[in-house]
């Protein structure tokens, strides 16, 4: 398994992780607030299991290799390796914490690429504990949430002599910016939304600071101020930086590149008011400043702060966008002698294309299905208008914001669907319909545009109808949604748009969910997981296709649901277009499931490699596929959306 694990920069919030913990002292100090986002910069490996060790080997940033080094998979001897200290004792310090908590054998890592600096306050050491916590939680699908490994890593990397803040390990959610909330031994994540590019540039100030110098002066401020320094400091660390960060996760999700600009020089500001008289031999920083006042950066940027524990280490500038960008870094280089990283914070791929597999021969039908696709089977909307179910199934991914769909149907039932969407009633037949429904026939030419057919003349399971899909997907995400399912909101939005919005959150691949008595659950697919929001985004852990009871009541639980509830898939969901390798690889190694090719194992994958949330949709969806559930959809969706 091949992994990469970012750096990590604060772009607000600096020293407000620790700060924040003192709350268990204190209660009236304000929690702590941070921003963070992944580099473009990281740790690559290579990972495999061992019988009986842990192995690793390096390459740093400069090409220096390292090791490889090993440790047998005792906790006795991995506390020992952990607390010498050097490179090799974070993976140590790691696998000893893993070690009190799950029983796995060994692992050889092979970090064969590294192209993050180290001592640069970009948490090179947080990515390395990351990456060993993930490559135990992959290889041995130990089922750890994001949040899991990153508490793994802090742990791991605390166990060592190193005494890092507990939001370096933020790394592990890659480069989506989160929040992160310090609330004594608390931790809250919030993922934040971006909606436009951000182009920053990372500068090594080429200088030194004494980060433990920095971080006893300031700690001696905590967890009661006994004069105005010290009293600054904790206002800064505690409302003033609230109000900035709570600004600034706003200025992200609107994309205002100015107003963070503006926020970076007055967080500066602020610090070197509050924090500077706290530690002024390290915080005066004249090198940080001559690059934050340096006159021809102006034109090109928006702001500018230091970052890690500050001082003359690191800093961050804004750029106003890519060409600013390479131009700040050309000046920086020649005039300062100052070495640069960039930066580009991106928002999620948008969403543009559904994929509607729609080619089943409708067994549980028959013989109806001989006159009539189950797909086209009538149905009657809010409207009280009568239209073939494939349609109200199209119009929610219209309604959602779909730009273009994919029907899979088979070869000879093409004109069947074409005659719905791309073919006008004759003339005759056009002219007794009402106004209204001239209308509407016209509204079905439009949405027929958008429509493309493809063939799927042998079915072999809801895997092998996805993958016919790959070429027309290309490399990007899609909405999938099921042919024989009707969907109907309990909102205003479109149960689709529940699960883009969703997936423009976290920028990963997002499952819809419904809760299921414990009876239902052998009918459906499911899953498991952590709350990130509650009641709302899980962090999945496992899928189950069709689980007993048995087994889901033993392994399926989710905290916060009754006893006799569940999670199943609602038959929706925005993949990543990874997902087509993994079906791929089943289809040409014929691996199958009850004889098909299934989505559900690759999805476990996926969660596996990527990382997969589950979205519980708020509305109800309708299954077509049997005699009576057809009969019950036919009243049930009828009602559901004149209640909406």
């Amino acid at each position: 398994m091949n992994l990469f694990v970012p750096g990590r920069i604060c772009l607000f919030g600096e020293h407000s992780d620790w700060a924040g913990g003192y709350r268990r002292i204190n209660a009236e100090i304000e929690k702590g607030h941070a921003i963070i986002v992944g580099t473009n910069q990281g740790v690559y490996a290579e990972v495999k299991p061992h019988p009986t060790k842990l192995i690793f080997r390096a390459t740093l940033n400069d090409g220096t290799s390292m090791g490889p080094w090993e440790a047998p998979m005792e906790r006795s001897a991995l506390l020992d390796q952990a607390q010498t200290g050097g490179f090799f004792s974070y993976a140590a310090g790691v696998a000893y914490q893993l070690m009190t908590h799950y029983r796995v054998r060994g692992l050889e890592i092979d970090n064969y690429r590294t192209d993050l600096p180290i001592k640069k306050g970009l948490s090179s050491s947080a990515a390395v504990c990351v990456l060993v916590a993930r490559a135990f939680n992959r290889i041995y699908d130990l089922k750890m949430t994001i949040r899991g490994e990153m508490e793994l890593a802090y742990n791991g990397e605390i166990t060592t002599p190193s005494r890092c803040g507990r939001l370096d390990q933020g790394c592990a959610y890659g480069n989506r910016p989160i929040e992160l909330v310090f609330d004594g031994d608390r931790l809250d994540v919030r993922e934040l939304a971006v909606s436009a590019e951000l182009c920053y540039i990372i500068v090594d100030l080429k200088a030194s600071k004494d980060t433990r110098e920095i971080l006893a002066r300031l700690n001696h401020c905590y967890p009661f101020a006994e004069n105005d320094t010290q009293r600054n400091v904790q206002k800064y660390l505690g409302p003033i930086n609230s109000t900035i960060v709570d600004k600034a996760a706003e200025a992200l999700k609107t994309g205002s590149a100015e107003q963070l600009g503006k926020l970076m020089n007055q967080a500066q500001a602020e610090f070197d008011r509050n924090l500077q008289p706290a530690c002024p031999s390290q915080l005066t920083a004249p090198v940080l400043h001559k690059l934050l006042s340096h006159a021809p950066l102006e034109p090109y940027i928006y702001g500018g702060k230091g970052v890690g524990s500050q001082g003359d280490g690191t800093a961050q500038l804004l750029a106003k966008n890519a060409e600013s960008q390479e131009k700040a870094i050309e000046i920086i280089e020649r005039d300062l002698g100052m070495s640069c990283l960039e930066l580009v914070v991106r928002p999620a791929m948008g969403v543009r294309k559904a994929v509607i597999p729609a080619a089943g021969f409708g067994t549980r039908l028959f013989p109806a299905t001989k006159a009539v696709k189950k797909e086209l089977f009538p149905v009657v909307d809010a409207a009280g208008r009568a239209k073939p179910a494939i349609l109200t199934i199209v119009e929610e991914a219209v309604a959602a914001g779909i730009e273009e769909v994919c029907i899979l149907v088979q070869s000879q039932d093409r004109e069947l669907f074409e005659e719905i969407f791309c073919m006008p009633p004759k003339v005759e037949n056009f002219n007794k319909l009402p106004k209204e429904s001239q209308k509407y026939s016209e509204y079905l030419m439009e949405i027929g545009h958008r429509i493309t057919f493809l063939a799927q003349d042998v079915q072999e399971g809801f895997g092998h109808a996805v993958f016919c899909a790959r070429a027309w997907v290309g490399d990007e995400p899609f909405l999938l949604m099921l042919g024989d399912h009707l969907y109907a909101s309990d909102t205003d939005v479109p149960c689709s748009r529940q699960l883009l919005d969703a997936y423009e959150l976290v920028g990963q691949s997002v499952v819809g969910l419904k809760e299921t008595p414990l009876a239902e659950v052998r009918h459906f697919g499911c899953a498991a997981g952590t709350w990130t929001v509650p009641d709302s985004l899980l962090s999945v852990t496992e899928f189950a296709e069709k689980p007993g009871t048995e087994y889901a009541t033993e392994h399926l639980r989710v905290e916060g649901l009754p006893d006799d509830t569940f999670l199943t898939v609602f038959g929706q969901y925005v993949l990543s277009p990874k997902i087509f390798g993994y079906l791929e690889e089943n289809i040409k190694g014929n691996i199958r499931e009850r004889g098909e090719f299934q989505l559900t194992s690759c999805l476990d994958r996926l969660r596996k490699e990527e990382g997969v949330y589950g979205y519980l949709v708020k509305g109800r969806r309708f299954d077509i596929g049997n005699p009576d559930a057809y009969l019950n959809a036919l009243v049930e969706f009828r009602k559901a959306g004149t209640q909406s």
